[in-house]
C-alpha cells in the first residue's frame, strides 16, 4: 500500500475519512415549486419578454432591482422576510422559445442564498402558449404561493400589451 500514505497527508477540503460529518443542521431548507399557466400571447413573444431579466421586477415582486452585468449575469436585489439580499444572476441554459434557465452564484455576500429556474414555453395555438415555471431556493417557505403568483402577474404584463 505505497500509495495510501501519500493521501493521509493530503487536503481535500472535507471532513477526514472515518471522521464526524459537518455539521449541516445550520443550511436552510431547499424549497422547490413548479406552476405553469396559459397567457394568450405567441411563444415567441413570451420568450422574448423572460429573456429580459431587468424587467424580472414587473411580475417576480421578490426581486427589487436587476442590473444586466453582460449577456448571461445580472446582479440581482431580493427582499424576503424583510431582509434584503444581493446577488448575481447567470443564464445558465438558453433554448430559443422553449426553455430558459438561470441560477444565483456566489458574490461574497449571498453565498448562503440560493435561488435557480427554469421557465419552458408550449405554444398552444399561433397566439396562446403554456408557460411552465420551477422555482428552487432558500430564501424562505412559500415557494410554491410566490411561483403562482408570479405566474398569474406574468400572465397580466405579457395579456395587456
Amino acid at each position: 500500500m505505497a500509495g495510501a500514505a501519500r493521501f493521509q497527508t493530503m487536503n481535500t477540503r472535507g471532513s477526514m475519512p472515518n471522521g464526524p460529518m459537518p455539521n449541516k443542521g445550520n443550511r436552510p431548507r431547499i424549497h422547490t415549486a413548479e406552476g405553469s399557466i396559459a397567457v394568450n400571447a405567441p411563444v415567441a413573444a413570451v420568450y422574448k419578454r423572460w429573456l429580459v431579466f431587468e424587467d424580472c421586477p414587473e411580475f417576480i415582486t421578490a426581486i427589487k432591482r436587476v442590473r444586466k452585468l453582460d449577456g448571461n449575469h445580472f446582479v440581482a436585489l431580493f427582499a424576503f422576510n424583510r431582509k434584503q439580499y444581493e446577488a448575481t444572476l447567470e443564464i445558465t441554459l438558453r433554448v430559443p422559445e422553449r426553455r430558459l434557465a438561470w441560477r444565483t452564484i456566489s458574490n461574497g455576500h449571498a453565498h448562503d442564498h440560493l435561488a435557480a429556474g427554469v421557465v419552458s414555453f408550449a405554444s398552444l395555438s399561433d397566439h396562446g402558449t403554456r408557460v411552465t415555471l420551477k422555482l428552487t431556493s432558500n430564501f424562505g417557505g412559500g415557494v410554491s404561493n410566490r411561483v403562482d403568483k408570479y405566474l398569474r402577474n406574468f400572465k397580466r404584463l405579457i395579456e395587456k400589451r
